[in-house]
């Protein structure tokens, strides 16, 4: 699934819509492979750091939520209402394994683990090349904002 339909899912916006692609959602495995396409362009990277760009960790872990949430969003045929949000409610045993930085290509992987009152606990990670950046369980749900 392309941009288009990211668009049509996630309120998120440039510079923090971290998901590019979608490159495929396996729904007997309750899993999505996503992709985050990280450019020397991204803006994080004129301060984080100069000289070796890095991409922050905590964006890694946002993108693996936003991954997750288009995940669910598939799975249970369901989209945000324009007064909901998809809020992170918990990360756990987030470990980061490798620098991330221009030209690498962020695969998102995330499993959906279970569906608990209203709360979605995913097991994620990133890989570049197939080498393992990140990892963490993600805990999710859906509130209705003011």
């Amino acid at each position: 699934m392309d941009i288009q339909h990211i668009l049509a899912k996630l309120p998120h916006r440039y510079p923090f819509l971290l998901v590019d692609r979608i490159l495929e959602i396996d729904k007997p495995s309750q899993t999505i492979r996503a992709l985050k396409n990280v450019t020397v362009n991204e803006p994080f990277f004129q301060g984080h750091f100069p000289g070796r760009p890095v991409m922050p960790g905590v964006l890694m872990l946002e993108a693996l939520a936003q991954s997750s949430a288009l995940l669910s969003f598939d799975l249970f045929d369901m989209s945000l209402a324009p007064d909901a949000v998809f809020y992170f409610v918990g990360i756990d045993n987030a470990r980061f394994k490798r620098p991330v930085g221009p030209g690498d290509q962020l695969i998102l992987h995330a499993t959906l683990e279970r569906v608990r009152g209203g709360i979605y606990r995913f097991n994620c990670k990133g890989t570049v090349e197939d080498e393992l950046a990140v990892e963490a369980a993600v805990m999710c749900t859906m509130r209705k904002v003011a």
